[in-house]
């Protein structure tokens, strides 16, 4: 099976040549957090300020936690529910459009007015994002079939957040947490090539990331991550900007960003 390949090291090290030395070089937006938290997204936003040589590096927040912080010029806030969460879909999709690639890192509070917002705001952008941690299980519902057929749409999950993806597109192929690692790769590369979005999947220590069929397994360890400190919001952030610095190489720049 040629379109499944286990890696024991980088074999796209090269494109870390891409990443400029002597200028700044694009825009980015970290998109999160809820009236009552949003440290991820303020600690990924300066992950990526203090690595990479971004131009600029956005920090979207919903206007409920303007008054706790500072007055800083990269802080974008957004109409807020009331609960503290975002509300307007033209607003994220502005906030999308105004950079070069998005993060939505996450701990936005689980309701459906949110819900609708990041959906219909992802449905009508066409500038690449990607999405992680509890933004995938946000959207994941009756609109979720729409996402997967965008092909600037990168999802970074777990296993059975993937479970969940399956079967609320009612796809035919179900994944059991006792699946093997081959089956696990057999059934992605089957779904991508049904869907065009871009995956990334955390399975039993292995790391799969899949596009148009070809699948590349990464052991976990070889990241430097655990099974939590990979939800960080760090390695999302490394993914964003590997996939930035080398645009239409998902697999080589998201196999690249995963090694240590």
């Amino acid at each position: 099976m040629d379109y499944i390949e286990k890696l024991s090291e980088n074999p796209y090290q090269d494109l870390y040549w891409n990443i400029p030395e002597e200028q700044k070089l694009g825009t980015v937006a970290v998109i999160g957090g809820n009236g009552m938290n949003f440290r991820t997204v303020v600690k990924t936003s300066e992950y990526l300020i203090n690595t990479f040589p971004l131009k600029d590096v956005k920090v979207v927040l919903p206007d409920s936690l303007k008054s706790k912080m500072p007055p800083l010029e990269n802080l974008v806030f957004l109409k807020t529910t009331e609960v503290g969460s975002f509300l307007n879909a033209e607003e994220i999709k502005a906030s999308l459009s105004a950079v070069d690639f998005s993060l939505l890192i996450g701990d936005l509070s689980k309701n459906t007015v949110t819900a609708k917002a990041i959906s219909d705001a992802l449905k009508d952008s066409d500038k690449p994002a990607i999405l992680t941690r509890d933004a995938i299980d946000l959207v994941i519902g009756e609109g979720t079939e729409r996402l997967l057929m965008k092909e600037n749409l990168i999802f970074f999950g777990s296993l059975t957040q993937w479970q969940k993806i399956f079967k609320s597109v009612y796809y035919p192929k179900m994944l059991p947490m006792s699946s093997s690692l081959m089956q696990v790769a057999e059934a992605f590369h089957k779904f991508s090539l049904s869907y065009p979005v871009q995956a990334v999947v955390l399975h039993e220590g292995q790391i799969l990331v899949c596009k148009n069929g070809m699948v590349k397994v990464v052991p976990l360890e070889k990241t430097g991550c655990s099974p939590l400190t990979l939800w960080s919001g760090e390695m999302a952030g490394k993914i964003m900007a590997l996939n930035l610095f080398n645009p239409d190489k998902f697999i080589e720049a998201t196999v690249a960003a995963l090694f240590r």
